[in-house]
């Protein structure tokens, strides 16, 4: 018995090590290890960088993605963009949906045409290009990996979704070529070296209202951030209560430490004849 389970375990370690072979010779991403002011376990998002971040994926980004699991109110919650509320149901009534049939809630039953969205509706969602909804990609993305089932490089340097976003917009060479019909961009951050969507962005593109310049660089760490909020709103309230658990524990178990040498010091200190 137990040299079937040792034979099975060898088994796996060897598919698990030839898998991450296969994957590091396939793969040609590059993907660049960017500081992020949300980084570390006393980062915190920031707020001029989130709605930097919300107008580049206003004005760009959403002509062809959609964020459907976003509630449009959070953009006032303190952590976030924190937009007054008066900007928010502005911003909500501004917003256009661009795929009707696959928003049936946002459809008025009298006209049956879109309606006027408010803050409690979601980000209308965007299908029409076939393009990813980018509500949780900062999530899905891991631009570190490690080795399979280990994630060593995650533990050190995180998951990399917001680097992987910052780096698949910046990571255009300018290359192209076409094929089956389609037309491909040479981009260093996608996984087979070839991406199929055009470069969205490009210097002075948008103008954001707080005078920064909008270069191509800031404008892929704004977007990123955002996205990254937007996949984990509630991260500085997480932070927040693993550092409250983790000065709880030390605490505690000094408390422990003291007590348990209190209570055997009759019994340690006596010396056996």
């Amino acid at each position: 018995m137990f040299r079937k389970i040792a034979l099975s375990a060898v088994t796996a370690a060897t598919l698990v090590v030839a898998g991450t072979a296969s994957f590091a010779a396939e793969g040609t991403a590059h993907i660049e290890d960017v500081a992020f002011p949300f980084e570390g376990p006393f980062g915190t998002f920031d707020r001029n960088q989130l709605q930097r971040g919300l107008q580049v994926y206003t004005e760009v980004c959403s002509a062809c993605h959609g964020l459907k699991f976003v509630p449009i109110r959070t953009l006032a919650d303190e952590g976030g963009p924190q937009l007054p509320e008066d900007q928010v149901r502005a911003y909500a009534a501004g917003l256009s949906v661009n795929d009707e049939a696959s928003n049936p809630k946002l459809i008025d039953p009298e006209t049956g045409s879109a309606r006027t969205l408010v803050p409690a509706d979601n980000f209308p969602a965007n299908h029409a290009a076939g393009a990813p909804d980018l509500s949780l990609m900062a999530k899905a993305r891991a631009g570190f990996h490690g080795p399979y089932g280990l994630g060593i490089n995650q533990l050190f340097r995180g998951i990399g979704g917001p680097e992987y976003i910052h780096a698949i917009l910046t990571g255009y060479t300018g290359e192209e070529k076409e094929e089956a019909g389609s037309v491909f961009y040479e981009n260093h951050a996608f996984s087979t070296g070839w991406i199929k969507m055009p470069p969205p962005l490009s210097d002075d593109q948008v103008t954001y209202a707080d005078g920064t310049p909008a270069t191509l660089d800031q404008m892929s760490m704004d977007v990123a951030s955002f996205l990254m909020w937007t996949a984990e709103p509630h991260m500085m309230n997480r932070k927040e209560t693993g550092f409250k658990a983790v000065i709880f524990l030390i605490i505690f178990g000094s408390l422990l430490y003291l007590t348990n040498k209190r209570i055997w010091a009759g019994v340690k200190g006596k010396k056996l004849a």
